[in-house]
Order: structure tokens, then sequence, then C-alpha cells
């Protein structure tokens, strides 16, 4: 999938890639520990704004990693546009 010269943006978007699956993991694993006898509003009105943050972030970091591939094809037309 990510075939190619890794440049800056790749390693940039591993970093927040990585920091939102930790950061999704441990709300996850927080919830799991800490729920309440009933699932009212006041409980989940706090915790849905990072969840969806942390997937916003991962979805970010994915797509940093995906553009941040130069392909052969890419490095061979630079080369001929510096001749």
């Amino acid at each position: 999938m990510f075939k190619g010269e890794k440049t800056y943006v790749f390693w940039i978007g591993l970093i927040i890639l990585g920091l939102a699956a930790v950061a999704l993991f441990s709300i996850l694993w927080y919830i799991t520990l800490t729920i309440p006898s009933y699932y009212g509003v006041d409980f989940w009105k706090y915790w849905i704004p990072p969840i969806v943050g942390a997937i916003v972030f991962i979805l970010i970091g994915l797509y940093m990693m995906n553009s941040g591939v130069k392909k052969e094809k890419e490095k061979e037309i630079q080369l001929l546009k510096q001749q």
C-alpha cells in the first residue's frame, strides 16, 4: 500500500495516526471500565467529542501517509523535468 519513497509528510501522518489510535484505545478502555449502571445523556455527552476527534485524526493520519509516498513514476517525471 505504501510503496515508494517516504517523505516527511508520511512520517508526520504516522505519528498522528499512532497518537490518535492510542487516544481512542484509552478512551474506549476507560469507558468500558467505568460504565455506569445507566446510559444517561450526562455520561455520553462528555465522551462523544473525544471519540469523534480521535477517529477524525486517524483518518487524517491515514490520508497524510497515503499522500506522503512518492511513487516511482512521479520521481522519474521530476528527473526528466530537471534535465
